[in-house]
């Protein structure tokens, strides 16, 4: 993957560290493709990752949130019994996929059904963030006779 130096962006950015530390971390992950998952936006301000997990059972899943950053772990234990596969197509290995979530995002709630995790998300933003209406006063006038 080729090497790009985003420090020409951020030279007269103030405050932006945290924007700059996210895509150095996009370049830098290489997650593969295992196991596959959806990323669905299911209300204004709600989501849903939904990860193939077959096989796996709640015991063998973690799921970590921990300075903005969603992990969710799969280990499997090991597999003693002596059996020759003549095709295997089904993975039977561990897995972390990491996910950044953005500043107010927070997990409201995982269920597992049918080999499928589903992880929901929420954004619910502080209300000093949200939107306000500032009353205009009347500024005091000259006096009337």
């Amino acid at each position: 993957m080729p090497q790009i130096d985003l420090s020409p962006l951020f030279r007269s950015a103030i405050g932006f560290d945290r924007m700059a530390e996210l895509i150095d971390a996009a370049y830098r992950t290489d997650s593969g493709g295992y196991p596959p998952y959806n990323i669905e936006l299911t209300a204004e301000h709600s989501y849903r990752i939904t990860m193939a997990v077959a096989g796996f059972a709640r015991a063998d899943l973690e799921i970590l949130v921990e300075h903005n950053m969603l992990s969710v772990t799969g280990a499997r234990p090991p597999d003693d019994r002596q059996r020759q596969f003549l095709h295997r197509g089904i993975a039977n290995r561990s897995f972390q996929r990491q996910f950044q979530l953005a500043d107010y995002v927070r997990v409201a709630g995982a269920d597992l059904q049918d080999g499928l995790l589903h992880i929901d998300l929420v954004r619910e933003l502080p209300e000093a963030m949200k939107p306000r209406r500032v009353q205009i006063r009347r500024a005091p006038g000259p006096a009337e006779d």
